[in-house]
């Protein structure tokens, strides 16, 4: 299996929450996790960062954060290129998969947890 290194993008510690879930279900998978949020803690074992550094080595940045608390993070978001971005449901941005096409950045609506769970992450 190829492991695909994945920005969790709305990483919570709460275990409630599917970016939660999902951070745990990619390492369960062998997948390597960034986690980026707002609030400090850590998941899957992987501490959780502010949306600063950039992380240009990215494949997979799957999205749980909804399109209005979306603008203020389309730089990072871009600038980190990633090679997709699932758009998770609750978080679909027509705006910013546009952009994200634009530039070559492959777009999902789709969910994380389903796609691990089938095979076809």
């Amino acid at each position: 299996m190829e492991t695909k290194k994945t920005l969790v993008l709305g990483a919570t510690t709460n275990p409630g929450r599917y970016a939660y879930l999902a951070a745990n279900r990619l390492v369960g998978k062998g997948h390597p996790i960034i986690n980026v949020g707002a609030k400090e803690g850590e998941v899957a074992g992987v501490a959780i960062e502010k949306p600063e550094t950039i992380h240009p080595d990215v494949d997979t940045l799957t999205l749980y954060i909804g399109a209005q608390n979306q603008p203020s993070l389309y730089n990072y978001i871009l600038q980190t290129r990633p090679k997709r971005i699932i758009f998770n449901p609750g978080s679909e941005n027509p705006e910013l998969e546009q952009m994200a096409n634009e530039q070559g950045i492959e777009t999902l609506e789709a969910c994380t947890l389903v796609m691990l769970a089938t095979g076809q992450y």
